[in-house]
């Protein structure tokens, strides 16, 4: 558009100007536009597609629906005409109608997904969900991690450490394998994160102070350890009262290959034997969870056990 005098034309059409006035309060699709204004299809895209033209409305697909909004960047001078031309005709009948059609097809939208995870209800998560995988909850849940020390025991590359280290305070990775250590350093610089740094150890010996993180992890690194005792013990060392140990390993199993696989010592370990560890260490508040079942052979099990070490922070 070029002149205030072209939107006037716009706006002097009495459809354009309807469509102009349900954009500004809702994006739509063309079958919704059409139920609200009980016109053909063919009559309202011809009219969006003007608007379209003219910089008032733009568009975007979803699968084989066209939705329409009006333009973000719209001109504060076409704006204005718009705005002044909606309210001189806002007491119209036919206004007036468009506006209690609009509601009801909102209603209908809201209703349409109360009906559905009124369906689910009790059973979501236990199909297909799109975008809901663990994955993606991981990723959220680590962000949310607060202004904390933490060390994570045995972190190989620091997958788990890199996402934490978006909010920490500051994060340790540990780990005995000096290309891993190297690796997870190159990593941290070119992400820029200043606070992790990585240090190289065994998680039966931590080369940390005592009493100097508030949350230690032990993923799936425990059963690597040639004495699992000792390295829970190390972790409670390390922590200060009042902080946590998180400990992420799998359930007992018979797969004997996973040692020759995986460098695994231990084949998993039973739930009262993680729940031993913590308690004989001194954690308190311990609990032990199963989290995860694969269905693939050998459908590997995962425990989730965590404990608190005694005392204020």
């Amino acid at each position: 558009m070029n002149s205030s005098l072209d939107t006037l034309k716009i706006l002097s059409d009495p459809t354009r100007l309807r469509l102009l006035a349900l954009l500004m309060k809702e994006e739509l699709s063309v079958a919704e536009v059409q139920e609200v204004l009980g016109m053909a299809q063919s009559r309202i895209s011809s009219q969006l597609a003007l608007l379209r033209q003219a910089g008032f409305v733009a568009d975007r697909r979803e699968g084989k629906k066209a939705f329409y909004s009006l333009r973000a960047s719209l001109p504060s001078r076409q704006l204005a005409l718009l705005k002044a031309a909606c309210e001189a005709v806002t007491d119209s009948a036919e206004f007036a109608e468009d506006r209690d059609n609009l509601d009801r097809i909102l209603q209908k939208r809201r209703r349409v997904a109360e009906q559905y995870f009124n369906l689910i209800a009790g059973r979501l998560g236990k199909g297909h969900c799109p975008g809901r995988s663990w994955e993606a909850i991981g990723h959220l849940a680590l962000r949310l991690v607060p202004p904390i020390v933490v060390a994570d025991l045995g972190a190989g590359e620091g997958l788990i450490s890199q996402l934490i280290a978006h909010r920490a305070e500051r994060v340790w990775c540990i780990d005995n394998s000096p290309r891993m250590v190297e690796v997870g350093t190159e990593l941290a610089g070119k992400n820029g994160l200043a606070n992790l740094a990585y240090k190289l150890g065994d998680i039966e010996n931590v080369p940390l102070p005592d009493k100097s993180v508030d949350l230690a992890i032990l993923s799936q690194a425990l059963h690597h350890a040639n004495h699992p005792q000792t390295a829970v013990n190390e972790a409670y060392r390390i922590l200060r009262p009042g902080g946590q140990l998180v400990v992420l390993d799998l359930k007992e199993h018979a797969f004997e290959k996973a040692r020759e696989l995986y460098a695994d010592v231990w084949l998993g370990f039973k739930e009262s034997a993680l729940h031993g560890f913590l308690k004989r260490a001194g954690f308190q508040k311990v609990e032990v969870t199963v989290v995860s079942r694969e269905t693939v052979e050998p459908c590997f099990e995962t425990l989730l056990a965590s404990g608190i070490r005694a005392g204020r922070p």
